[in-house]
C-alpha cells in the first residue's frame, strides 16, 4: 500500500500557523515581485480568485472581500515543509518527498495494521506539531493513493481527512467520480485528446486499449493506466539531482546600463554556483538571457540568449561569474530598457569525477574557498560574503511589499509570548 500525504493550501496554511486571527478569512500568496496569485485558501477560492491571475487586476476584489494578501515567504515555507517531512519519515522507512507539500509513504509490511487509525495518527501528529492541515490517501498504488487523497481533501468531514481505497467497489466508485483532466499525470493536451475519444472520467480511461494509450500517450500513459487499475507499476522515486539550475528575475524597474545588468548576472551566476555545490555538481555550459518588457509597447523590444561551452567544469562563484559576464557582453545592446534576465547552468558533472583539458582547468584554490564561503553564509545568513562585482548594499531586491515575518528561520522574528 502507498500513502500520499498532502498539505492543504500549504502556503496559505503556513501564514495562518502564526496568525490564527486569519482563520476563516480569504488568503492569497503572490509570486516573486508580487506579480501573480500562486496560492489561495479555500475562502479565496470560494469568492472566485483564480490561480495565476495578476495581482493588480484583483486589487478591487481584494478590498471588497477583505482578502489578506502576502508576498511569497519561501524561507518560512521551506522550513515548515522540512518539519512536516521529518514527522512523516517516522511513519515509514520508505518515503518519497514529491514536492514541497506532498510526500508518498510506502507501507510495505503493514498488512496487520489498521490503516485508518494509522492515517489518523499521522494526521493528528502533523496537525498538532506543526499546525499544518493535511489530507491522506491510502491505496495499493501511487496513482490510486493520489486519487484517494483527492477524495479525502474534497470531503474532509465524511473522511476525517483520511481515505482508503482498499477494495474493488471503492476503486471503481472513485475512478468514476474523478474527471479525466484531474487524473494525476494527464495534462491539458492529453485530456483534450481523451475527451475527443469520449473519455471523461478515470474509469473511461482504463477502458481504453493498451495499444491506443501506448500509441497516443507513450509507455508513460500505459503505466498510469495499470497503476489506476490497481497493478503497482509506479514505485517510489529516489531524489535525483537537477539536470539544470536556473536563477532568473523580473526587475522592479527597467535597466538600461550594462553595469546594472552585469551586477544582476553576477548575482544570478553566484546563486547557481551555490546550488551546484549543494548537489555536488559542476556545470559544463551556461546560458545567459536578457529581455525587455513586452507589455511596454511604447518601448523598443529586444530579447536575446546565448549558450557558452565552458573550457572546464566548475561550480565556483568566481569562475561562473566570469563566464556569465563574457556571455552578457556578447548579447547586450545599448538603447533598450531591460526588464528581465537570468542565468541557467546545465550539462552537469559530479564534482568527484571531473575531466579536465590539457591546457585549461579549474582553479583548485577555489574549492576550499567556496567551502568556506558556504559555511560562513550558512551560519550568518545568505550572501553575507559576496563577490566584489555584486552590489554590496543589496539595492536590487525583489518587490515584496506584503512579506510576513520569518517566524522560524530568523531570530529577530521569533514570536515572543508573555506569560
Amino acid at each position: 500500500m502507498f500513502a500520499l500525504i498532502d498539505c492543504n493550501n500549504f502556503y496559505a496554511s503556513c501564514e495562518r500557523v502564526f496568525r490564527p486571527d486569519l482563520n476563516g478569512k480569504p488568503i492569497v500568496v503572490l509570486s516573486n515581485n508580487d506579480g501573480c496569485v500562486i496560492a489561495r485558501s479555500n475562502e479565496a477560492k470560494a469568492i472566485g480568485i483564480p490561480m495565476g491571475a495578476p495581482a493588480f487586476e484583483l486589487e478591487q476584489k481584494f478590498k471588497q472581500y477583505n482578502v489578506q494578501v502576502f508576498s511569497a515567504n519561501f524561507p518560512l515555507y521551506g522550513d515548515m515543509s522540512n518539519r512536516v517531512m521529518n514527522i512523516l519519515a517516522d511513519y515509514s522507512p520508505e518515503m518519497e518527498v514529491y514536492s514541497i507539500d506532498e510526500a508518498f509513504l510506502k507501507l510495505t509490511g503493514f498488512d496487520f495494521f489498521n490503516l485508518q487509525e494509522y492515517g489518523k495518527a499521522i494526521h493528528n501528529k502533523v496537525t498538532k506539531w506543526t499546525g499544518i492541515p493535511i489530507s491522506i490517501g491510502i491505496a495499493p498504488t501511487k496513482a490510486l493513493a493520489k486519487l484517494a487523497n483527492r477524495i479525502a481533501k474534497k470531503f474532509p468531514q465524511k473522511t476525517n481527512s483520511v481515505y482508503i481505497i482498499d477494495n474493488e467497489e471503492k476503486k471503481i466508485k472513485a475512478l468514476k467520480w474523478l474527471k479525466v483532466e484531474d487524473v494525476w499525470g494527464i495534462g491539458r493536451q492529453h485530456s483534450k485528446r481523451l475527451q475527443a475519444q469520449q473519455v471523461f472520467t478515470a474509469y473511461d480511461f482504463i477502458q481504453l486499449s493498451d495499444s491506443w494509450i501506448k500509441r497516443n500517450m507513450s509507455v508513460v500513459g500505459l503505466r498510469l493506466k495499470q497503476d489506476l487499475q490497481g497493478i503497482p507499476t509506479l514505485d517510489l522515486e529516489e531524489i535525483q539531482n537537477k539536470k539544470s539550475i536556473a536563477t532568473t528575475r523580473t526587475f522592479e524597474t527597467n535597466y538600461t546600463k550594462f553595469e546594472q545588468l552585469k551586477e544582476r548576472i553576477v548575482t544570478f551566476a553566484s546563486s547557481c554556483a551555490e546550488k551546484l555545490r549543494a548537489q555536488k555538481s559542476c556545470c559544463n555550459s551556461l546560458m545567459v538571457f536578457i529581455r525587455t518588457n513586452g507589455h511596454r509597447q511604447d518601448l523598443s523590444q529586444y530579447s536575446k540568449n546565448i549558450v557558452i561551452k565552458l573550457p572546464y567544469p566548475t561550480n565556483s562563484n568566481i569562475e561562473l561569474a566570469k563566464f556569465a559576464i563574457q556571455a552578457l557582453k556578447q548579447i547586450f545592446k545599448e538603447g533598450y530598457h531591460y526588464k528581465k534576465a537570468g542565468v541557467i547552468v546545465q550539462d552537469f558533472t559530479s564534482e568527484e569525477i571531473l575531466q579536465t583539458t590539457l591546457f585549461e582547468k579549474r582553479n583548485e584554490q577555489h574549492i576550499p574557498l567556496m567551502k568556506a564561503l558556504d559555511k560562513i553564509n550558512q551560519h550568518f545568513g545568505q550572501q553575507k560574503i559576496r563577490l566584489a562585482s555584486q552590489d554590496q548594499k543589496r539595492i536590487w531586491k525583489m518587490k515584496q511589499e506584503k512579506l510576513s515575518l520569518q517566524y522560524t528561520t530568523k531570530l529577530s522574528d521569533i514570536i515572543i509570548i508573555n506569560v
